[in-house]
């Protein structure tokens, strides 16, 4: 090949390498972004006095003076809507039977999302469940509700060729010449008077425990699951990993047994998560009971079996690429196999064994499947260190999966998901930066 050809061959591999990373960092920003958009909503938000209410009321949070005062202000500028509300149901019981059938449904749905919007009305029975003693804590909330008040949904189904069409047309027209009629603008006008929105900055969303189903509160147990079963799975694969690693590079030789060997390793790590799920309930909680049921035991060794087969290539890589001159220097200084597995070649392949558990640190802390069987649940508490030997947790992988398919008021707590999904993914970062630094320090201190 001439010298004009192979330069042109090698700024052509250049600049599709460039363009490789170019696309890849674009993707990255096209998935993250969303990401960090929507769930720093779960920290910095429009908060209504609702919820300066829940939190002096459930958290101890906030001046008990400041927020009664805003109460009262609050339910001053809300008296005239319930005035208005009541001075329409008067009118309902004197309509004749035909007029009070036309507005009877539609005004007890008024009165639900009313009710909705600023809670129970002074004076009423306070609820069974948290989500119904306050109203609308956050104002986007609050203006999907008022939303809903202002404007009636329908759809259009006449063009028989394409699916239905939204219509939305003002609830007002409806009871217009009534009573109820002035609310309509009341609300539409008032609304900030009436639930006093204030930019909030809530850090503790990661330190609070949640209440009534994630309504509520923060995702401290989640956190503290997904940390457990992370460094749990650690804890187990990475001795086991390393010593198989040790075996396979230093001890088994070549031979068929040993390719075998190798490729059962490879095709682990290749198995769909779901199959590692149900054996290790089969294996761990059905057969050697490490636990009654599922626990953060059973999830720790699960995982620690999805994250071996990386650890053990890895680190077997790692190993072999030692110099050989390490090993002899050593040897013919008069240290056995072993002492010189352990002081030479094992810290001088530390930074691709740690690159190795940096790639399955994250996995762990990230998978879903292997711990709907073993270790996870809906809700939980915080557990403490020696109750994950036997209780469930709750973890964000799996936490996150529920409340965006399961959970009954899905739309509800879209923040706490994105929430979910950015501390997730700082954790995993921070998780790898640790690691990283770890491997840079040692790699450092090698090269001294």
């Amino acid at each position: 090949m001439d010298l004009g050809s192979r330069k042109l061959l090698d700024r052509s591999f250049s600049a599709v390498g460039i363009l490789s990373i170019l696309l890849m960092t674009a993707s990255l920003v096209v998935l993250l972004w969303p990401i960090l958009l929507r769930g720093a909503g779960a920290f910095v938000f429009r908060a209504t006095v609702e919820h300066r209410e829940l939190m002096l009321e459930k958290f101890d949070r906030g001046d008990p003076e400041t927020i009664a005062l805003e109460t009262a202000a609050a339910e001053a500028a809300r008296a005239g809507a319930y005035e208005i509300i009541n001075a329409f149901a008067e009118k309902l019981d004197e309509m004749d039977r035909e007029r009070r059938r036309e507005y009877r449904k539609e005004f007890r749905e008024i009165e639900e999302l009313v009710r909705e919007l600023f809670g129970p009305r002074p004076g009423e029975r306070q609820p069974v469940l948290m989500r119904d003693r306050y109203g609308q804590t956050r104002w986007d909330r609050a203006l999907a509700r008022i939303d809903r008040i202002l404007y009636v949904e329908n759809y259009d189904f006449s063009d028989r060729s394409a699916m239905g069409v939204v219509v939305r047309s003002p609830r007002v027209e409806r009871f217009r010449g009534t009573a109820l009629e002035p609310l309509f603008p009341l609300i539409a006008t008032r609304a900030e008077e009436m639930l006093r929105p204030r930019l909030t900055f809530y850090p503790r969303f990661l330190t609070d425990e949640s209440y009534d189903s994630h309504f509520f509160g923060g995702i401290w147990p989640e956190m503290l699951g997904t940390l457990y079963l992370a460094i749990g799975a650690m804890l187990f694969a990475v001795p086991f990993g390393i010593v198989a690693a040790i075996y396979l590079a230093e001890y088994a030789g070549e031979g068929r047994f040993v390719s075998l060997l190798r490729t059962c390793i490879s095709s682990l790590a290749g198995v769909p998560s779901i199959v590692f799920g149900l054996f290790g309930l089969a294996f761990f909680i059905n057969t050697i009971h490490v636990s009654g049921s599922k626990s953060v035991l059973a999830g720790s060794l699960t995982l620690a079996l999805l994250v071996m087969p990386t650890v053990i290539r890895a680190s077997e890589e790692a190993i072999r690429a030692v110099p050989v001159t390490y090993k002899e220097a050593a040897m013919s200084l008069g240290a056995g196999k072993w002492w010189t597995i352990l002081t030479v070649i094992l810290p001088a392949s530390l930074p691709g064994i740690l690159t190795s558990v940096i790639i399955s640190m994250g996995r762990a802390a990230g998978e879903t499947a292997p711990i709907i069987f073993t270790a996870a649940v809906s809700v939980g508490r915080p557990l403490g260190i020696h109750e994950t030997l036997s209780q469930p947790t709750p973890a964000l992988p799996w936490n996150i999966y529920n409340l965006a398919t399961e959970h009954e008021a899905v739309d509800e707590i879209r923040h706490v998901q994105y929430g979910m999904v950015l501390t997730l993914v700082v954790m995993v970062l921070l998780l790898n930066l640790a690691a990283i630094i770890v491997r840079a320090r040692i790699s450092k201190k090698l090269r001294a």
